[in-house]
Parts: structure tokens; C-alpha cells; sequence
């Protein structure tokens, strides 16, 4: 773990590989991986928590000594409630060093089971089904708060609940409610106190992704994943023991578990927890230079919509030049905002692709050698990364060829081990332990990486999975709706949000106002409500009736972009937009113009670009 890479190319990846991954690590959990890193001082600082940006130079603090023997504690509880290797402890937590203290302690007692504490109670009470939570943790009541009043309202339907446990907040034992600071302090710190091995290969995790079928998808991944990935991470991100990296991505998502925690962990490193909203708390992006320059990190993991927002933030006199790089990924990220990022901050921009389902990261540019801006870089160490020719069964045909727009197919020691509901493991392995990620992409010839589209029909908005049966479902629901489907718009901030396209029955009478209060007050998902709902004559359908999503993501993609070149005003007399597939772009559009009388080409040209600049959609400019 402590050995340092250097990784130019896919042939230094090789070279890493010729010593077998069992060489490598011997840690076979989580919890004896955090108690490596905690045993190399235990007096340094694990975590710095904000509770604000304005208060970041008085963190609350947790040494080593105090994080471990904190996991300790909560595994005691955990296993004195009954839980064990099988049982399932769901948690409800935004950023907190108790979230930490929750999630390893599950994964040492039973398994850890992170839930978006946004989503809506009656979605929340369907995940927890679908897990077979025996104990919950979560926020007590607090104001601007609505977790623990979601949970008071789900907690007695599900069946397999055995104890609540109210982080912040006081017991109720009548209840079965346990307040966990109080309970907590009554089991051992320096030892466990139940009998439980760990295999590598026990289930230390399920997350929550998105799914196509509106049942609750959840990725079982095991402790040799999450610790293979941690071995992974820190071949590619060069991290040294000690350092310091910020976390403000949410930790129920695995990005900020893993990679700015567990990975940190795992070498006596601190983890900066910039608040327990992270990033959408404005305190915190006002005063983020000052924050690094502060704690000086090494790194931080953000998606494109934060960079977006950092780009309109000064870096002013601060000293920032700790930072060696950060690791962007989630949804693409224009070349426009990357350039311009890096020319406003001086940092360096490592693109990067995983899933949940890969634990969390595939592939990442690499810090030593050429980054290929727009791609998602080299695969990792040790992880196997294909594209893929298959039928339309989800069969393997062949592999694709250099340049060749096929499926991306992932397989390896990080590879989860399917989905909890068998519903959903159904076509996703397409040949012997290679997983069928949806995403479509291509490799060129120098095992570099890029995405062209997908063929699952995620909507990633600012990096959050939003499942379009979300959408759909609750849309069905409503007298005088015929068809709907949900699709991505691109969206300059975001990188795209969902709309809603619907087709209607008779002579409904229905208006697209009408139907966005609907979805305002039926969809389970805030994130999930359309931007827009779009009324069409017609939805168009493949040849076996089905709805063929790619020509409305085309239109909205149309539309979008014709909107924004409304501001070419008097330059341009007409402006025509076609947008479809493309053989190397995945999609592109195509952009005619027709110049006003002494309008300078140029000078259009460059508006254009201005106006598309955090674009991902690739287009051509035609004058006509």
C-alpha cells in the first residue's frame, strides 16, 4: 500500500500487474484495513469536520486512537442488537464523523446499507424492504431536517426492523429506539467483543443504484472489492500516508466512502469533511480555496457541476498549491469547463469512470503521464476493461475493435456480486464474470477510454442516478396520459436533468403545466421532477412497439441547443439543428446557419462555441 507508481501508460499498468494482486495487500476487511492505517500513528488526526465554510479553522477534530476504537463500539452495539455477518444495518446520515463511525462498524458487524437521505420516506421504506433492514440509524429531529420525521412515518412497515437508532438525539426504549452517542459509550473501544471471521469474500456493502424496472436495485459488494479498490486508488492516485484529502461528495454515495475515505484511511491520512451537506452548502464553495489552503489536501473528488460552480469563485491570494490534482467523474465534464477550470485554478483535472457495480472507480487519466481530455482515461491495475460487441439478447458477439463504438464490459477483482432481487441480475453478465455496464464507448489504440452514450437509460444529473421508471411511473398514474418516457437534457450545470415526454389520450385536455404539478406531487425523487414535460402527437416506437429513447434524448438535445443559440440575434437570419448518432461521438448535431447580411463568420463561429461551451454533445457548425 505504501509502495509509489509511476503510471504513464497502459504498458507501466502492465508492468504493475506482473506481480499477482494476492502479493499486493493481505488485509481481508475493511475493518483490518482502517486498523492499518490507525496502527501508523494513532495520534494523527483521521478526521477535520466543518460544520461550515465560515467556521473551517475551528473543525471538531477525531484522532486515529478515537476513530478506531469508535468503529470498535459501534460493531459491539451493532452485534449486541443481533446483528451478524447477513443482517443488514441501513443509515440515513448526511456528512458527519458519525457516518463514518456507523458505516465501517456495519461492515465489521454485518453489512452496511448507505441510503440518500433526500429521497422521499415512501422510497426510502422500499429500499429497506428490498435490503431486509434489521437496524436503522439516522438524524435525530432537527430543523431544516426532515430525515427523522421520514423515519418516524416508515419505520413500523418494515417488517424485518428489529431497532432504530437516532444519531444526535436521545433514546426511547418503549420505542425500540437508541440514541447513539448515549448507547454507544457502553460497549468496549479496544477490542471486539463478538466472534466473527471475515472472508474476503462476505458482503460488506449494498448501495442503492439506479434500475430500470422502478424496484429498488441494490449492488452486493464484498470486502475483498472495497479493499482491492483501496489497493487500486492508491496505486493511481500516488496518495502517501499522512496526507490529507476533502470529502464533499455525499457519503451514501461509494465515491465518497472510498475514495476520499477509505483509500485516506487506509494510510493514516486525514479527511477533511467540508460540512454535512458538502458541496451544495454555500459556505463551503465561497470559501473552498481558503479551506485548502488551510488543511492542504492532496486531492478531492468533485462531478462537473462543482467545478462549474468553483469557476465563478476567486482563488484570490490563497495558496492552493497542494493540490496535485482532483479526480472529476460521474458525468462528463466539457472540454470548455475543463480548460477553462484549469487555467482559473492552476490544478490539474483527472478524468475518471466507475460505477457502484465496480465499487466504485474503472478507469481515471493517468497523473503521471498524457491525459486525453474528453476521455475517462486508462483502466486500473488489475481491473479488466472491454468493449464489446453483443446481440440484442445482451450475447457476446466479439470483441470490438480500435476506435469500434461497442458496450463497456468490466470484470475483475472489484466487480460486484450482483444484485440483491434476481429481477435485476437477469442479462447483466455477458460472458464468463464480464459485466455488461450499459455505457456505450470505444477504445483507441492506446487503451485509452471514451464514452459515446449509453444503452442503459440512466439519467445522471450532477452525478445522481435518477432511474426514468421513477419518472414514468407516477406519469402513468395520471388520467388522460397515453405514453411517457423520461429522458436526459443536456444541461450546462449539471451536465443533464431529467424531461418528460408525453403523449395524450383522446381529448384529455391536459396541459403541460398540469402535468409538472402532477409529478411535483407524485414522484418519490425531488431530483427525479422533470425540468420540462414536452406534449407530442406521437412518441416514436422501434419496430416491436417499443419506445425508442435515443430519438427524444436527440430532440432535447435539439431543442436545448436551439434555445441557446436564440442569442445569436441579429447575426443570423436562420439557425437549423439536426441531432442523431454519430459513429465516434456517440451523438452529434448539426448545426446550419445562415449568416445576416455582413455578419462576419468568424465572429459567429465563436459565439457559437461561447454559447455551447459546457456542452458535452458534440456538434458541426454548417454555414449556409
Amino acid at each position: 500500500m505504501d509502495e509509489q507508481f509511476t503510471i504513464r501508460n497502459l504498458a507501466d499498468i502492465q508492468a504493475i500487474e506482473r506481480i499477482h494482486l494476492s502479493e499486493r495487500f493481505h488485509e481481508k476487511s475493511t475493518y483490518e484495513l482502517i486498523g492499518r492505517g490507525a496502527a501508523i500513528n494513532p495520534d494523527a488526526i483521521a478526521m477535520s469536520f466543518l460544520i461550515d465554510g465560515n467556521a473551517f479553522q475551528k473543525p471538531q477534530q477525531v484522532t486515529y486512537r478515537q476513530f478506531i476504537a469508535k468503529i470498535r463500539q459501534t460493531a459491539n452495539m451493532l452485534a449486541d442488537m443481533g446483528v451478524g455477518p447477513t443482517d443488514v444495518v441501513t443509515y440515513l446520515l448526511p456528512n458527519l464523523p458519525q457516518t463514518h463511525f456507523v458505516l465501517w462498524g456495519a461492515e465489521t458487524a454485518g453489512i452496511a446499507n448507505p441510503i440518500n437521505p433526500m429521497l422521499e420516506a415512501g422510497t426510502i421504506k422500499e429500499i429497506c424492504q428490498a435490503a431486509g433492514t434489521k437496524v436503522l440509524v439516522a438524524l435525530g429531529d432537527f430543523p431544516g431536517s426532515d430525515i427523522w420525521p421520514k423515519v418516524e412515518s416508515i419505520r413500523k412497515s418494515i417488517p424485518t426492523l428489529k431497532a432504530v437508532i437516532r444519531v444526535m438525539g436521545p433514546s426511547d426504549a418503549a420505542e425500540g429506539i437508541y440514541g447513539y452517542e448515549e448507547t454507544v459509550e457502553r460497549y468496549d473501544a479496544d477490542r471486539l467483543t463478538f466472534d466473527r471471521r471475515i472472508h474476503p469474500d462476505d458482503i460488506a456493502s449494498l448501495y442503492h443504484t439506479g434500475g430500470t424496472t422502478g424496484r429498488p436495485k441494490l449492488a452486493r459488494r464484498s470486502h475483498f472489492n472495497e479493499v482491492a479498490l483501496t489497493w487500486d486508488l492508491g496505486a493511481a492516485t500516488g496518495l502517501k500516508p499522512g496526507e490529507a484529502v476533502m470529502v464533499g461528495l455525499p457519503l451514501f454515495h461509494c465515491n465518497g466512502t472510498c475514495v476520499t475515505g477509505l483509500l485516506p484511511f487506509a494510510l493514516g491520512g486525514q479527511v477533511v469533511i467540508l460540512s454535512p451537506s458538502g458541496y451544495r452548502n454555500p459556505s463551503i464553495m465561497v470559501n473552498f480555496y481558503k479551506i485548502v489552503e488551510h488543511f492542504r489536501p492532496v486531492f478531492f473528488s468533485c462531478v462537473p457541476t462543482v467545478l462549474s460552480v468553483l469557476l465563478d469563485i476567486p482563488v484570490g491570494g490563497a495558496d492552493i498549491s497542494s493540490l496535485r490534482y482532483l479526480v472529476c467523474g460521474a458525468a462528463p465534464l466539457s472540454v470548455e469547463l475543463f480548460r477553462r477550470f484549469e487555467a482559473h485554478s492552476g490544478m490539474k483535472i483527472l478524468e475518471g469512470y466507475g460505477l457502484t457495480e465496480a465499487t466504485c472507480a474503472s478507469c481515471v487519466n493517468p497523473k503521471d503521464g498524457e491525459r486525453k481530455i474528453g476521455s475517462i482515461g486508462l483502466r486500473l491495475p488489475y481491473q479488466q476493461v472491454k468493449i464489446m460487441i453483443i446481440d440484442s439478447e445482451g450475447r457476446y458477439v466479439r470483441d470490438a475493435g480500435i476506435d469500434e463504438i461497442g458496450v463497456v464490459c468490466i470484470s475483475g477483482p472489484t466487480t460486484f456480486k450482483g444484485y440483491v432481487e434476481e429481477i435485476h441480475n437477469r442479462r447483466i453478465w455477458v460472458k464468463d464474470g464480464w459485466f455488461n455496464t450499459g455505457d456505450m464507448g470505444r477504445m483507441d489504440k492506446d487503451g485509452f477510454f471514451w464514452l459515446t452514450g449509453r444503452m442503459k437509460e440512466l439519467i445522471i444529473r450532477g452525478g445522481h442516478n435518477i432511474d426514468p421508471a421513477t419518472i414514468e411511473e407516477p406519469l402513468y398514474k395520471m388520467a388522460g396520459i397515453k405514453m411517457a418516457a423520461a429522458v436526459g437534457r443536456p444541461d450546462a450545470h449539471a451536465g443533464e436533468v431529467p424531461v418528460a415526454y408525453v403523449e395524450l389520450s383522446g381529448e384529455s385536455g391536459l396541459k403541460e403545466s398540469d402535468i409538472l404539478e402532477w409529478a411535483r406531487t407524485h414522484i418519490g425523487e425531488r431530483a427525479a421532477v422533470p425540468k420540462e414535460v414536452i406534449v407530442v402527437d406521437h412518441i416514436p416506437l422501434t419496430a416491436v412497439g417499443k419506445i425508442f429513447k435515443p430519438a427524444l434524448r436527440w430532440d432535447a438535445t435539439r431543442r436545448i441547443y436551439a434555445k441557446e443559440l436564440e442569442a445569436l440575434g441579429s447575426l443570423v437570419t436562420s439557425v437549423a439543428i439536426e441531432v442523431g448518432e454519430d459513429r465516434v461521438h456517440g451523438t452529434n448535431a448539426v448545426i446550419r446557419i445562415q449568416a445576416a447580411q455582413g455578419a462576419d463568420a468568424g465572429r459567429i463561429e465563436q459565439r457559437v462555441a461561447e454559447l455551447l461551451a459546457l456542452y458535452t454533445v458534440h456538434y458541426d457548425l454548417i454555414f449556409q
